[in-house]
């Protein structure tokens, strides 16, 4: 079963450990983090491939309506509140679902499998439509770069470096972003700055992978998620 990456956002610590322990028991559920302000979700969106947010809409300072209008491409949404009056606002902003407090598990699940559909479709389509090549834009022009020469993607603040076997491209994308036009069964995330391609390690040796002569680093919570990645690809046996 393929798993969805989620959050959870809110700013009630009882609500957060109560979703969280409705995510442990949904076998296609797969939780990064929980959140207690839209600033710290913000951040984990940015660092990690999140496909579903659970999302409490009145929280202070950044409520989660004003989270996902500042988010340029939001993972779905499915709002988990206690103010009925904001629905129609949620699903103006394409939210999968909406469900009211307090929240019981038929209704958590019946909203996280309509999420689960549409994930899969996605999941799908992309298997069907998948291409050899990428176009990233590089000083004003649109560059093809073929998927097959791509090494690793490293993050540098508001813009990413791509090192392939012929040259290095700088774009103003984010990690996020780009990790999502790639092919899942050969790129993965190691570390907050870094996307490696698999088929290109050289070497892994205790916090460092080796891909010719670049050292890149591996994260910490990255770590059993990139041997599990190698177990699975047979570079490891069993």
């Amino acid at each position: 079963m393929i798993g969805m990456n989620c959050i959870i956002v809110d700013d009630e610590p009882i609500a957060l450990d109560g979703i969280a322990e409705y995510v442990h028991e949904t076998p296609f559920l797969k939780l990064l983090g929980k959140c207690n302000n839209a600033y710290e979700a913000i951040q984990l969106i940015s660092e990690k491939p999140v496909d579903l947010i659970f999302l409490d809409i009145n929280m202070p300072k950044l409520n989660g309506v004003d989270m996902v209008n500042s988010l340029q491409q939001p993972p779905m949404i499915i709002f988990v509140t206690a103010y009925p009056n904001y629905a129609l606002k949620g699903f103006e902003l394409n939210a999968v679902d909406y469900i009211l407090k307090p929240i019981s598990y038929e209704k958590f699940l019946k909203a996280s499998q309509k999420a689960y559909n549409f994930f899969i479709l996605e999941q799908t389509k992309s298997l069907t439509e998948k291409k050899d090549f990428i176009y990233v834009k590089v000083d004003k022009r649109l560059v093809k770069i073929m998927i097959a020469d791509i090494l690793f993607i490293q993050g540098m603040k508001d813009y990413i470096l791509i090192h392939t076997t012929i040259q290095k491209y700088i774009t103003y994308l984010s990690l996020n972003k780009i990790i999502k036009a790639l092919p899942e069964a050969d790129f993965l995330q190691i570390h907050k700055s870094f996307i490696i391609s698999t088929n290109a390690i050289d070497v892994i040796e205790g916090n460092k992978i080796e891909i010719g002569k670049n050292l890149i680093p591996i994260g910490r919570v990255y770590k059993n998620i990139l041997f599990e990645k190698i177990v699975d690809k047979k570079y490891l046996k069993k």
